[in-house]
């Protein structure tokens, strides 16, 4: 179920208006008023409404937390209320009293707000509110009248934000870490989004070094049916890309089988040829490297993520963007000789050793196309980023120190203008048993594997629903399956029932006229209304600290309470065959009301059944997951 302590994390809401007809004259800051009666008790008013209420019984000179400190909770035990809070015992002591008559005092400045059925205090000091069901129930009209805008808000507005994510070398498919960077990775930007920033989704392709090398040589291997190299990559793609490779050059009329191996010659653009180059791998380089960047693209198009850049290292020195970086931090102070190589005086800002940029052998360290990217992120003419966040894989872990001193040797501030992300292995598991199921790649599972495997929904969200920072197991008998233990299933189907339910009333007739929301008073009316009303907080937290994986915890628990819901509410009305002779009156009639409401009920019940449908469309889109009206 729902977490039992659920903090607001949203800044405070705007005073509008004042009540001033003598019951709730004290709660000056309520944004919820509209004609003397609240539009609706969502967890963030109840948190501003305990905000305004403690700012007018605590002394004037008493500091008050942020309002997104007086959060409100959702009790274990209903019969303590709609919602708790622990305002008296946060500020009791300094206020000089005890937290239970604080709270006492708090009991009686809310018990004539409207909206508010009772309130009481409760153990040490908790203060419990029960709300009047219409009140409640307002956030039902919020949703529907909103739509997909539904917990969205700006709070992150007016900051660009820079998401590297999934940058796997174009030496071959995409593995599972990479797949799982691009699920989380995409949710969050769309999560970000949600919250008002402006994101840009950037794939860095590290088309520059010793592993395109390796690369070439390995293709040109298989290409001759020789060896692999020691260091080289082994799969089949190799030799299904070496066998385009040569396909594609004998179209141009080039015979690469036939250039020379040996070292020497030039490049495409006449450059001399380095050591241990020829010009027979230089060719097999230069075509299938982009051969490479298509299928990736290709890949991530398919998986349903889009990227604004595709970022090529290759041009960080091609622009000569490296050595402007290089002569930015020695300007800056950060920069030394020694031992004939250029160093990083990494030291002076945090790191536990100086990093070599360039190398005795005059060769750039591959630390120097950080610092020239990092640099570029945020200089850009257009779209340059005031945060700049880095998804990276558990073996990057050691470097977060050197990007952290080289952050601050900018005169940024590290862990606000740049943020790393550390992701955990994933573990492909089938009857219980890790798999290695990939015919193409070798002994790895890729981004394709796993979607022809399960689908790209159940991909995405069994990858996006756990914390990056645990590792993930992906058990495929399960996500394959139609049972309420897959959680993807268990979400999907609670739209596909809501839809049903829809289909079911139009052909009764039912609409959502004259609907009375106050009806939705019963137990399972109120745990579906509390979860929407949930929706915007948790949206939030999401945001503010990047986990989206929040998103797919709380569906989960929508559909948990949706699906109680559906199966002792009705829409559309059952016959009852004589309930009173097995039943005393009041559960005769409690059975009445859940199986054959009155029109106005079953109008309002129609209207809960959209809203639910409503919050999960859109979280589901906020995980890139789709939300079929049948299954």
């Amino acid at each position: 179920m729902f977490a039992d302590h659920f903090a607001i994390a949203l800044p405070r809401i705007e005073a509008r208006s004042k009540h001033n007809q003598g019951k709730a004259e004290t709660v000056l800051g309520c944004s919820v008023c509209l004609g003397g009666r609240l539009d609706g008790m969502s967890p963030e008013e109840l948190s501003q409404l305990m905000y305004d209420t403690a700012k007018a019984l605590v002394p004037a000179d008493v500091e008050l937390p942020p309002v997104e400190k007086f959060s409100v909770m959702r009790p274990k035990d209903r019969a303590h209320g709609d919602w708790a809070s622990n305002a008296a015992m946060q500020l009791a002591k300094k206020a000089g009293m005890k937290p239970r008559d604080l709270a006492e005092q708090f009991v009686e400045k809310l018990q004539d707000v409207p909206g508010i059925a009772s309130v009481e205090v409760a153990g040490p000091g908790f203060i419990n509110i029960t709300l009047d069901s219409a009140s409640a129930a307002a956030v039902v009209d919020q949703v529907l009248a909103q739509g997909s805008a539904f917990g969205k808000n700006t709070h992150l507005g007016g900051k660009t934000l820079n998401l590297e994510f999934v940058s796997a070398n174009p030496t071959g498919p995409i593995h599972i870490g990479g797949t799982r960077w691009a699920a989380v990775g995409d949710s969050m930007a769309r999560v970000l989004e949600a919250n008002g920033a402006k994101v840009i989704r950037e794939y860095y392709f590290n088309d520059h070094g010793e592993q395109i090398n390796r690369f070439a040589k390995s293709l040109v291997a298989a290409a001759h049916e020789e060896t692999t190299p020691v260091d080289g990559y082994k799969g089949a793609y190799i030799d299904e890309i070496a066998r385009r490779v040569i396909a594609e050059a004998n179209a141009d009329g080039v015979d690469i089988l036939n250039l020379p191996r040996v070292d020497g010659g030039t490049d495409e653009h006449g450059e001399p040829l380095g050591e241990g180059d020829s010009e027979q791998r230089e060719e097999f380089r230069k075509r299938a490297v982009p051969m490479m960047f298509d299928e990736i693209q290709q890949s991530m198009k398919n998986f349903r993520v889009n990227f604004d850049v595709w970022f090529h290292e290759n041009s960080l020195y091609e622009d000569g963007e490296v050595d402007k970086a290089i002569a930015d931090l020695r300007a800056r102070g950060d920069i030394f000789e020694k031992d004939g190589a250029t160093w990083f005086a990494s030291t002076k800002h945090g790191d536990d050793k100086d990093r070599v940029i360039i190398k005795s052998d005059g060769n750039y360290a591959y630390f120097a196309a950080d610092v020239a990217y990092y640099r570029n992120k945020r200089h850009r003419e257009e779209g340059s980023a005031d945060v700049a966040i880095y998804m990276l894989g558990a073996d990057h872990h050691g470097y977060i120190g050197r990007m952290m001193a080289m952050c601050a040797a900018y005169g940024d501030e590290p862990g606000q203008h740049m943020q790393i992300l550390i992701g955990q292995l994933v573990n492909v598991m089938k009857d219980g048993k890790p798999v290695r199921m990939s015919k193409r790649a070798g002994n790895i599972v890729t981004i394709d594997d796993l979607v022809d495997a399960i689908g790209v929904d159940a991909s995405r969200y069994s990858l996006a629903r756990t914390d990056y920072n645990s590792p993930v197991d992906i058990d495929l008998d399960l996500l394959a399956s139609h049972s309420n233990e897959n959680p993807v299933y268990y979400v999907q189907y609670a739209h596909a029932r809501s839809c049903n339910v829809d289909r079911n009333a139009a052909e009764a007739g039912i609409t959502t006229d004259g609907a009375d929301l106050a009806l939705l008073d019963t137990e399972a009316d109120g745990e579906v209304i509390a979860a929407l009303a949930q929706w915007p907080g948790v949206l939030a937290e999401a945001g503010d600290k990047r986990a989206p994986h929040r998103v797919a915890h709380y569906l989960e628990d929508l559909a948990a309470a949706y699906h109680k819901w559906y199966n002792v509410e009705r829409v559309v009305p059952m016959g009852l065959t004589d309930p009173e002779q097995h039943l005393d009156t009041q559960a005769a009639e409690a059975l009445r009301i859940a199986k054959n409401p009155e029109p106005a009920r079953a109008a309002a019940r129609l209207k809960l059944n959209d809203a639910v449908q409503q919050v999960i469309v859109n979280g589901l889109d906020l995980l890139g997951v789709s939300a079929p009206d049948k299954m």
